[in-house]
């Protein structure tokens, strides 16, 4: 979640941040970092967070589990966060209870990051997979993303796509080779929006997820428009959302991730060079 808050706030957006935390963890440098930026949060108490070891390999990321951590218990948030018209819903791992989907008001825009839903967790052991399924947050989402690797072979887009609720969208990213942004239940021709990864010089996968997850469901804003619940997904806002990804891996953690000005030069600077 801190760095979709992040994004948000950097993006010249107005951000609040409800946080797992345990007792080490609650002091951690990086909610300074979001204050700083302007982002309200909220530390929720947790007996014990969520713990990750990441290691990168030629062949991927091989991730440990340390530590699963405890559920985020719905706690009350005040009235004007509550009134927000998006709501990211970013977990790292099985954290995030299906009731927290009545949490969010019917009106506002729903974007989760499916990613830590997929994980089998045990402390000690390599991260584990499992089978999409349909779920409550699942069925309240208007936009979903996930990654193709987190989604693993033996799940296609369609089987993907069924878990979600006719008409949401579902977003796939698969690294250098960009992602695809699907209508699900839409089986028309075309339906299907493919975008292009910017090239990138990686540094640090981390975060770099939901920091595009973020950037793209800010696109509307950005663009002056309402984020309302049944507008589409454009292809500038995939290209908005992917800069701001490629941007995300090229430095280390938080302090990597990019504000406004730096996503639209990333952009021009890709104009320029297809142009040529």
């Amino acid at each position: 979640m801190a760095y979709a808050a992040l994004t948000t706030a950097r993006l010249g957006l107005r951000a609040a941040a409800v946080v797992g935390a345990d007792g080490i963890a609650a002091g951690a440098a990086e909610f300074e970092l979001l204050r700083a930026a302007g982002v309200a949060v909220q530390v929720v108490p947790l007996a014990q967070g969520p713990i990750f070891e990441n290691v990168e390999t030629p062949s991927g990321r091989v991730q440990r589990c340390v530590e699963p951590g405890d559920p985020l218990p719905v706690v009350a948030i005040l009235p004007a966060w509550a009134r927000a018209p998006s709501w990211l819903v970013v977990p790292v791992s099985d954290e995030i209870r299906p009731e927290w989907a009545a949490v969010v008001p019917e009106q506002a825009r729903l974007t989760l990051g499916w990613q830590g839903l997929l994980r089998v967790l045990v402390a000690g052991q390599r991260t584990g997979r499992k089978a999409p399924v349909r779920s409550a947050l699942l069925s309240r989402a208007d936009i979903v993303g996930v990654s193709r690797e987190d989604l693993g072979p033996e799940t296609s887009l369609e089987a993907a796509g069924a878990c979600l609720t006719h008409g949401s969208r579902l977003v796939v990213t698969e690294g250098d080779a960009g992602g695809v942004i699907i209508t699900a239940g839409d089986r028309a021709a075309g339906s299907h929006l493919w975008y292009r990864a910017l090239a990138a010089r990686q540094v640090d996968l981390t975060g770099a997820g939901d920091v595009f997850l973020a950037a793209l469901a800010a696109a509307p804003t950005i663009r002056n428009q309402r984020a309302t619940r049944d507008a589409g997904l454009t292809p500038d806002d995939a290209r908005w959302a992917a800069a701001a990804g490629a941007l995300a891996v090229e430095g280390i953690g938080l302090s990597a991730v990019p504000d406004r000005e730096a996503i639209e030069s990333r952009l021009a600077g890709e104009a320029r060079r297809r142009a040529v």
